[in-house]
């Protein structure tokens, strides 16, 4: 609908004892307040500037009206406040809030850019201004946490993991994944683990073409995020663990030669089923008893025929059982170099890493990080990387809400409750002022992360 199709004003005649008329009349004001709280994190971290830094800015310089680091904000900063689209741009450019977020004043600066430049800039980056920005996020991540632990971390799990996203047109290198049913890109994430730590942090997002195989691309984030790990934490011992997709001779071979410790789930095959048949004989036997789920736990030692030695497998012998439904054989394997008991290794270690498709939920459904809608490939994967950036904003925001209701809030709720602040903004020669709601119910929690982030009682 044309903005000039409708007034700035509503009346509601019945609601109430009186007329209510609501006017979007309020000038140099925002619905994203809180959003400060974004910068403050990057500012901390130096995300954004260490982004713009792996961007070579091609462009002419007496034709350019917004810098490279203006459109890397600007964007990032919108994905981050709920505006995964470029189009946003064309109501979002006089935002106050974003303009501050920018950098610009938030009632005299100019407007940000337009979707058209800003389309322009997302399918101006080629692959090698991308490989930089993957590296610079990774080292950023690494410092944070390095400088947060004192270089003291005695163990550090890395995690990757595939994860569909469904495409709709006629986007670069999509195509039809039989697993997911879908045409797709099929990008891998990929997280780090600090000891016992609750959390996963993002250090990379890499896009590929649908049909890949789940180990294509692995080696290579691998090869990155071991040297700068052990370079940052000298004493900690490294862990990888991987699913299925990864079990490729070439994963293991690296794993081994950089003295990784791993835990590589492995799809059945003939050999490794005759192997778990007579425990899953008795699994079987145990579930028809109790009428449960029943699981049982054995190891041996496998070679497949690509393979250049024998390594130590994990079986798990499950029956699954539903009310309604017909038992269900669920054999399991897992490869490792871990001595930990066969219960031990796949309950403790490997199944913890299923809390990656809960951060990997909050990229899809927090972020919209499979807005993959540019027909370039390389636009796409910058779309992802800028997402994930915005993603590793929140996760400094959550260790900076640790004192407050907020310590272990999703994306969606950090979003709604501390950034969609209502804000009437005023702009003097000596400072800024933002007017936040005095209702607003989660105000203390607010400050509390503020002041974490280095804000003063004023």
């Amino acid at each position: 609908m044309d903005d000039d199709s409708t007034g700035q004003s509503v009346l509601f005649s019945d609601l109430f004892d009186k007329p209510v008329i609501a006017k979007f009349d309020q000038e140099h004001a925002s619905s994203d307040g809180g959003a400060i709280l974004l910068q403050a994190c990057d500012r901390r971290l130096g995300l954004t500037a260490a982004l713009i830094g792996a961007i070579d800015d091609r462009r002419q310089s007496g034709k350019i009206r917004h810098a490279i680091g203006d459109l890397v904000r600007q964007r990032l900063y919108a994905i981050g406040c709920g505006y995964p689209d470029a189009n946003d741009a064309s109501r979002l450019g006089s935002d106050p809030i974003q303009k501050l977020l920018c950098d610009r004043d938030p009632v005299k600066g100019e407007e940000l850019a337009s979707q058209p430049t800003l389309s322009r800039f997302e399918n101006s980056v080629d692959r090698a201004d991308l490989y930089r920005m993957g590296i610079a996020l990774a080292e950023a991540v690494i410092e944070r946490h390095r400088r947060r632990l004192k270089r003291k971390a005695k163990r550090i799990t890395i995690d990757l993991d595939p994860t569909d996203d469904p495409t709709h047109g006629a986007q670069q290198l999509t195509f039809f994944n039989g697993h997911y049913d879908t045409w797709c890109y099929l990008p891998v994430a990929g997280f780090l683990t600090f000891n016992e730590e609750p959390e996963q942090y993002l250090i990379a997002y890499v896009l590929r073409p649908g049909n890949v195989g789940a180990a294509v691309g692995a080696l290579g984030i691998l090869a990155r995020l071991v040297p700068r790990l052990r370079a940052a934490f000298p004493r900690a011992r490294l862990r990888v663990r991987l699913d299925g997709g990864f079990a490729a001779p070439q994963i293991f071979a690296f794993l081994e030669r950089e003295g990784l410790e791993y835990a590589v789930a492995m799809g059945k095959n003939k050999v490794l089923e005759r192997r778990a048949a007579r425990l899953m004989g008795t699994a079987r036997r145990l579930s028809r008893e109790s009428g449960e789920t029943e699981h049982l736990y054995k190891e041996c030692r496998y070679a497949a025929g690509t393979w250049d030695q024998p390594r130590r497998v994990i079986i798990k012998a499950e029956v699954v059982r539903h009310p309604g439904r017909k038992p269900k054989n669920n054999p399991r394997f897992v490869v490792t170099n871990l001595k930990q008991s066969p219960r031990h290794l796949y309950e403790v270690i490997y199944c913890a890493r299923a809390n990656i498709e809960n951060r990997i939920k909050e990229l899809h459904h927090g972020l919209e990080i499979d807005r993959t809608s540019c027909t370039r490939f390389l636009a796409n994967q910058l779309r992802g990387l800028l997402t994930a950036a915005a993603y590793v904003l929140y996760q400094e925001l959550r260790l900076r809400a640790a004192r407050t209701a907020f310590r272990s809030a999703q994306v969606s709720t950090l979003r709604e409750h501390l950034m969609k602040l209502g804000a009437w903004v005023e702009s003097s020669v000596r400072r800024i002022v933002l007017h936040l709601p005095a209702a607003c119910i989660h105000r203390n929690d607010w400050q509390i992360i503020a002041r974490s982030l280095g804000a003063a009682p004023a």
